[in-house]
């Protein structure tokens, strides 16, 4: 397929024409082989075969083979990337098992950074939209050096495509079952013979995959989301070019995806929302017209109103024999604004006799987060409202740097670290007040061996660090009295040492891509979420909070290809293993009101972590069965992973089919697509309703599980056409 989106060359992005997961048409085989990727996402732009970690990159035509609209939609591509949905989407991201399940009440420190277009969106997973998003780099193990306290696990960059230099536009629609709309309609040129733009709107509805059998109604977990996106690109001189990215996000999802008896049919009659209105910009500047440095600036400003709220009984009033009924709802508004300095060497400023570039930086990044929990009750003796609100406030201010020393004409030590400051105040309507400062550093030291042109293997040993915090904890009167450990409301640093050696390249005339990573984690004072139970006559509830295990141990392996086999067949393929276990940690204990007891901790010494699955894979071809015509199939599963560390439930392990056939036309495509063909059953977040109170009175409350289910067999049509 013809790529009609190069970059204009005063875009201050990079565009990138090809990935190693899929994006490019068979056909493309005949000329070009596999295109060269580079990689946005580090401290300077690098190729894909130079970049010395494990890092799958997606592109603009596998995104739109696979249908998706949003990030959560391309994830299992990726070895050894899960997510956790308890919303309208799986907006929670694990890499290696590490990574947010949840968030309700605690302001939550990230584990897996989220960038879009320079905008941080770390933790507001609903903003991923996938409009004209031209690159997204899924970067594995610790970013310490480039991106410090929110990428312990990892780092996700979206970049979206650049401004054209002639004009174009393109109107692309799809239909699909579950009454689902989809349109979307993008323009781009020149304003100027110095100023090029590009802009890009969506709209995209369905009724989702969930009855409601108590409101007759089959849209109570819909999605109703609306993008808009822009991008400016300025040279004023050869050497001083500026960007500007603009995204309005306005998401009014449905959230009604639990059932009392495990089925895609509710009983809620208070169905959830989960909603985000967000505005967001940044602005980056290139000057080059120093012979010593050129200096990258980026300031990023995103401002997030966030509503997320759900049927707690997930029933109706009278269904319960007192007549209980109660929903919860978070109100956040989520601010921040960034900036990033960074100068790099030239060859004119290279040290040690001209073997060594370098990059030096400051980083400033405030944020603030206000809550508003509104939890209302309704039972036989009248209706009840409870309000919890909180500040969090945080500053992160860094200087980094990066040395990248040439030792031989084939071996290369890269040596970088951050020192980053960070502040914290958080202050709560139950009085809980805190204030954190503390000191935390990052770096990594790796070699590079460049055994070929289209060869390199790497050893790298990197530490990442995730800021400590506190717990904004809800506890009634009646059990504020329990003795409680220390840690429920406080948790500290956690810091990783990742160690990892791999192996990446070009082989068989560009034909074949291929990388094989391997890795050991060794994880310090894990982050780890646990819940308190509180059951007396007034109250029975659930409350998490984050206290920190002793420690944990990942290994695993990772490996990738892309294989052009023939003109006409494409093979591609990745695959994960992963043992992530906890180490010495033992589970704080459950509150019982009645009695002001407290229940037996649990010893998960050795228990893996949740949401680790142990294997993962993602597999499939391109067929051109005739010249205009494709044919993509696609495998993807994984093994069963817990759903927590307070309980034991697990998730069933699964594959999915996918397929989509494609017709290309001169300026036109046309595609039919199915996803789940064999309609299995997964499930995306469970919980376990244990402690002798499940949440059922149909059944006695005896403790089960509960699951929200993946999306079913779905089909659709599809097509764009481009002016």
């Amino acid at each position: 397929m013809k790529n009609l989106f190069k970059a204009h060359p005063i875009a201050w992005s990079v565009s990138i024409v090809a990935s190693l997961s899929a994006g490019l048409a068979v056909a493309e085989s005949r000329e070009a082989g596999i295109e060269e990727v580079v990689v946005t996402a580090q401290l300077r732009n690098t190729n894909l075969l130079d970049l010395a970690t494990s890092a799958t990159v997606v592109n603009a035509d596998t995104i739109k083979a696979r249908g998706a609209s949003n990030l959560d939609q391309i994830l299992n591509m990726a070895p050894n990337v899960n997510f956790s949905s308890g919303a309208s989407r799986g907006r929670f991201i694990q890499i290696r098992g590490i990574g947010e399940r949840s968030q309700f009440i605690d302001p939550v420190n990230p584990s897996v950074g989220l960038v879009i277009d320079g905008i941080d969106f770390t933790g507001l997973g609903l903003a991923a939209s996938t409009l004209d998003i031209d690159q997204v780099e899924i970067l594995r193990g610790p970013q310490g050096t480039a991106y410090g306290a929110n990428a312990l696990a990892g780092l996700i960059n979206m970049t979206s495509a650049a401004p054209t230099t002639e004009p174009m536009a393109k109107v692309s629609a799809e239909v699909s079952e579950y009454n689902g709309r989809n349109i979307s309609v993008i323009s781009s040129g020149p304003l100027a013979d110095q100023l090029g733009y590009r802009i890009a709107a969506n709209r995209q509805k369905s009724d989702g995959y969930t009855e409601n059998a108590f409101l007759g109604s089959d849209n109570t977990n819909n999605i109703d989301e609306s993008v808009l996106r822009s991008k400016l690109a300025y040279t004023l001189s050869d050497n001083l070019n500026f960007g500007l990215s603009l995204l309005y996000v306005n998401v009014d999802n449905g959230y009604d995806a639990f059932s009392l008896y495990n089925t895609r049919e509710t009983l809620s009659d208070e169905p959830g929302s989960d909603r985000q209105e967000t505005w967001a910009g940044a602005l980056a500047a290139q000057w080059s017209g120093s012979e010593l440095f050129h200096l990258d600036a980026t300031l990023s400003l995103a401002d997030s109103d966030t509503e997320y709220g759900y049927d707690e009984d997930w029933s109706y009033q009278g269904f319960h024999p007192w007549e209980y009924s109660q929903k919860d709802n978070y109100h956040r508004d989520k601010d921040n604004i960034s900036l990033d300095l960074r100068l790099l060497s030239t060859d004119v400023s290279k040290l040690f006799s001209g073997r060594s570039s370098w990059v030096v930086g400051i980083y400033e990044r405030i944020e603030r987060e206000d809550l508003l929990r509104t939890k209302t009750s309704n039972e036989e003796f009248g209706a009840d409202v409870e309000y919890f609100s909180s500040e969090f406030d945080t500053r992160n201010t860094a200087i980094y740097g990066q040395l990248n020393t040439e030792l031989t004409a084939s071996l290369n030590l890269v040596t970088g670290l951050r020192l980053e400051k960070r502040s914290a105040d958080y202050t709560d309507s139950l009085f809980t007040a805190r204030d954190i400062s503390e000191d935390l550093w990052g770096g990594n030291i790796t070699l590079e061996y460049h055994y070929s042109e289209n060869t390199m293997a790497y050893a790298t040993v990197s530490r990442g660090y995730k800021a400590g915090g506190i717990n904004g904890v809800i506890i009634s009167e009646s059990v504020r009295n329990v003795e409680i450990s220390p840690n429920f409301f406080d948790f500290d640093t956690e810091h990783m040492l990742n160690y990892e050696i791999g192996i990446k390249g070009n082989w068989f005339d560009n034909r074949l891509y291929a990388q094989l990573a391997a890795f050991y984690q060794d994880r310090n004072d894990i982050q780890a979420k646990q819940s308190v139970f509180i059951f007396n006559e007034d109250e029975v509830s659930f409350h998490d909070y984050l206290a920190n295990a002793a420690g944990g141990k990942t290994s695993g392996l990772e490996v990738e290809f892309n294989y052009f086999a023939t003109d006409s067949l494409r093979i591609f393929a990745s695959a994960g293993w992963l043992n992530a276990e906890f180490e010495n940690f033992i589970t704080g204990s459950h509150v019982d009101a009645r009695d002001d007891s407290q229940g037996a901790p649990v010893n998960l010494d050795g228990r893996d972590v949740a949401h680790a699955p142990s294997y993962q894979f993602f597999t499939g071809s391109e067929i051109s069965l005739l010249p205009n015509l494709v044919l993509r199939l696609e495998l993807e599963g994984k093994d069963e992973f817990y759903f927590s560390n307070s309980h034991n439930e697990k998730s069933n392990a699964y594959e999915l089919v996918n397929a989509r056939l494609t017709y290309q036309g001169d300026n036109w495509d046309l595609s039919l697509w199915g996803r789940n063909l064999t309609d299995e059953d997964y499930y995306t977040r469970g919980f376990y309703f244990s402690n002798q109170y499940g949440n059922n009175p149909a059944n006695g409350y005896a403790p089960e599980a509960y699951y929200q289910f993946g999306e079913p067999r779905i089909a659709g049509i599809s097509g764009t056409y481009t002016f």
